[in-house]
């Protein structure tokens, strides 16, 4: 074991090592005084971050510092404690947790799940322990936001560094990974389309599994994931999947009702029913987390947005929940609402001096939040693939210097 003399000079060098690598971005020429606010908030969360979750494993949500359900990580929320670091020049940190998904243990018990399941490939667990092993819960058996976060974690990587090394390195887990999402759609005969669920529950977790079905978000994240795996497969050679190809053209389409997007297409009264306007409105992570996929409409997501904004109930909300409102104004061309949505003045949306995002008593530290912050503000700075303008998020009257940060798919 290392002597304290030695962890003392080992943590003095890599912290240096830290701050002198990856991005950076400077708000001080903004007159707006908000704009000091942000930047405390992006320095002390590339700490917080670095310091909570740049493990070989995913982070529980509390990181170190204490303990929140049962200390288990939930792998629906690595996408919020670690795709950051690959935007801001970081991706080994990333790559680091990503190993955890390559052990024995851990890939055995996905392809159990998946297998017990009737399904092909590996099912990711939800709420899981250090040697993959699934938690109880009412609600993790049927979350399947989280397995798509493997390919985006790959494709991050790739982009990072576009070789024939990188391939070789993920693409089983790749493959794996969208072999179990081209088998869990249904087919229904009668419309000529499949269909996630019913069995499953949105990342807006206010909705019953056994009624459930189609959630936009959803949608658009198995859409991007397998044309990103059909990618995959072409760069090495391959011939692209027919499976994944007939998945693809016959998805559902978004589900909406009077010009605007649903939260998934079993709830028509999305926006009616006091209790489907709490919690994470997730259905703006079509178009914010993820990229225009030819599914969305840019005019129905911005009148989507708009309605979200004006008649959500953010007193019952999440930490992570600001950054992905602030990701889909900033792709539907507001940029001032883009930073109002990482300020807004709501209890789970502050920072405290440490720079830690509270959300609660049993939560006073919320690290997806911190995640989200560094995603969104490199969304708004670098942009995004195919974006029309040069700092896309960044509104008229701030001046906002950067460097080192990556575009967004």
């Amino acid at each position: 074991m290392p002597t304290f003399a030695e962890t003392q000079k080992n943590s003095r060098q890599q912290w240096e090592a830290f701050w002198k690598s990856g991005g950076a971005v400077d708000f001080g020429g903004t007159p707006d005084p908000r704009a000091k606010e942000l930047e405390r908030r992006v320095v002390l969360s590339q700490y917080l971050t670095k310091l909570q979750g740049a493990g070989s494993q995913p982070p529980q949500e509390t990181g170190l510092v204490l303990n929140s359900w049962y200390g288990r990580p939930h792998l629906e929320m690595h996408w919020w404690h670690s795709a950051h670091f690959a935007l801001w020049g970081r991706t080994p940190l990333l790559e680091k947790s990503l190993t955890w998904y390559a052990r024995p243990d851990v890939r055995a018990e996905a392809r159990k799940i998946a297998q017990r399941q009737g399904y092909d490939g590996v099912r990711w667990q939800k709420m899981t322990d250090p040697w993959g092993q699934e938690g109880p819960s009412s609600v993790g058996a049927f979350l399947i936001w989280q397995q798509p976060h493997f390919i985006y974690f790959a494709e991050q990587a790739y982009r990072a560094h576009p070789d024939a090394a990188t391939l070789q390195l993920y693409q089983d887990r790749v493959a794996a990974t969208a072999d179990f999402m081209a088998s869990f759609p249904f087919y229904e005969k009668d419309k000529g389309r499949y269909i996630l669920g019913p069995g499953v529950i949105p990342a807006q977790e206010r909705f019953k599994a056994e009624q459930t079905f189609n959630p936009t978000f959803e949608l658009v994240y198995w859409h991007w994931a397998l044309s990103t795996a059909q990618q995959w497969r072409v760069r090495q050679g391959q011939p692209r999947s027919p499976k994944y190809d007939d998945v693809l053209a016959k998805l559902s389409k978004l589900p909406q009702e009077g010009g605007v997007y649903l939260a998934t297409e079993s709830a028509p009264d999305s926006y009616t029913n006091p209790e489907f306007k709490t919690d994470h409105p997730s259905v703006l992570g079509a178009l914010g987390i993820m990229p225009a996929t030819g599914q969305q409409d840019a005019a129905t997501m911005r009148r989507t947005f708009d309605l979200v904004w004006k008649d959500w109930s953010w007193d019952k909300t999440w930490g992570w929940d600001f950054p992905m409102t602030s990701m889909t104004a900033n792709r539907t061309g507001l940029p001032d609402k883009a930073v109002d949505a990482l300020l807004m003045p709501v209890r789970t949306n502050t920072y405290l001096p440490s720079g830690h995002n509270y959300q609660e008593g049993r939560l006073p530290i919320y690290l997806p939040g911190n995640g989200g912050l560094l995603a969104a503000v490199a969304l708004m700075c670098a942009g995004y693939d195919g974006a029309p303008t040069a700092n896309p998020g960044i509104p008229k009257g701030w001046t906002v210097k950067w460097e080192g940060l990556s575009k967004m798919p």
